[in-house]
């Protein structure tokens, strides 16, 4: 498929590697076959003086075994060899098996099969702008290999993030699966980072300072978690890479502010748990004054009524219990 853009028409997608390929075991009984009677004829051209047809014999040996032994590869479930001739993209290959192709073809081997990724707790700014701590884990794998191997320069973040370590210090980073991984996770991480700062900073921590029908971090859950997938994939779509699931894992007030959110929060529970009580006290005083007058106990006028919801509402209110004191009249 092509796809023309900024007038370059560059291939978007991946094609299947359709050029010759045949079985490695075939090939490789071919091999211990062919090459004894070379060596043979070899051996018997020598006895008979020839010295010049045992020369021929034994660069023909040589080349065969050569271009037999550096077509062999392997494609195991969930791998594919994106095959290269010269610079050129000729396909890619998923059919698991041994198989043989000519040795000039570069055979670079992919993985498919979906890895983690967990993005430690980094600070950005809610939508209120409160600094907050939020880390995210995904899992991720690769859907274009085309896109994965030449829209992204995999090989040169891979030298880069080998480069700092200590063992790669004064060694030459090779074009391996395990180094191209890495940079495609490298790649995955930055983005992952991008894109978590700008959802988070769409929704509020909780819906202390919003609407209560607003959408926030806390209770988002699984709304969140999809508009973190829908942009990584969006972001993600130029590397060929398909984010299978994106979750956040961490989610807390940044140092600086935790102590002051904790008590604003002390503060917000502590006024519904008094908003509950008096709801409480007024309706069991109200039920008091209905069964007095019901059942006839006493009759009370405004101001005894008045005094009695005072003490009521004093002794089902307060945090201790209550210390009544008996009059004697004495």
């Amino acid at each position: 498929m092509l796809l023309i853009k900024s007038n370059i028409i560059m291939k978007t997608e991946e094609c299947e590697f359709s050029g010759l390929k045949l079985n490695g075991f075939l090939m490789l009984f071919l091999n211990l076959i062919i090459l004894p009677l070379i060596i043979v004829a070899a051996c018997l051209a020598v006895a008979l003086w020839n010295i010049n047809l045992a020369i021929v014999l034994s660069i023909v040996g040589a080349l065969f075994t050569i271009v037999l032994l550096f077509g062999f590869y392997t494609v195991q479930p969930n791998t594919a060899r994106v095959m290269i001739f010269f610079g050129e993209y000729k396909g890619t290959f998923k059919k698991t098996g041994f198989f043989w192709a000519h040795p000039f073809l570069e055979k670079k081997k992919l993985s498919l099969r979906a890895r983690n990724l967990d993005l430690g707790p980094i600070k950005v700014n809610d939508k209120i702008g409160n600094p907050i701590l939020i880390g995210l884990v995904l899992v991720w794998k690769l859907k274009d290999t085309y896109k994965a191997m030449f829209e992204i320069d995999a090989q040169t973040m891979a030298q880069t993030s080998n480069n700092n370590t200590k063992e790669a210090a004064n060694t030459q980073v090779a074009d391996t699966l395990v180094n191209r991984m890495i940079a495609f996770g490298n790649f995955v991480q930055i983005q992952g980072d991008a894109a978590l700062r700008q959802v988070a900073s769409q929704y509020a921590y909780d819906s202390n300072e919003t609407n209560d029908n607003q959408l926030t971090l806390r209770d988002g859950g699984d709304e969140v978690n999809l508009q973190l997938k829908l942009e990584l994939n969006k972001r993600l779509e130029m590397a060929g890479i398909e984010i299978i699931e994106a979750r956040i894992n961490y989610l807390a007030y940044a140092p600086e502010i935790a102590a002051v959110m904790l008590r604003r929060q002390q503060a917000s529970a502590i006024i519904s748990a008094r908003e509950k009580i008096v709801e409480g006290a007024v309706s069991m005083v109200q039920l008091a004054l209905n069964k007095l007058d019901d059942e006839a106990v006493v009759k009370l006028d405004d101001k005894q009524k008045a005094a009695m919801v005072s003490n009521l509402l004093v002794v089902l209110c307060a945090d201790e219990s209550a210390q009544p004191v008996i009059n004697t009249d004495t």
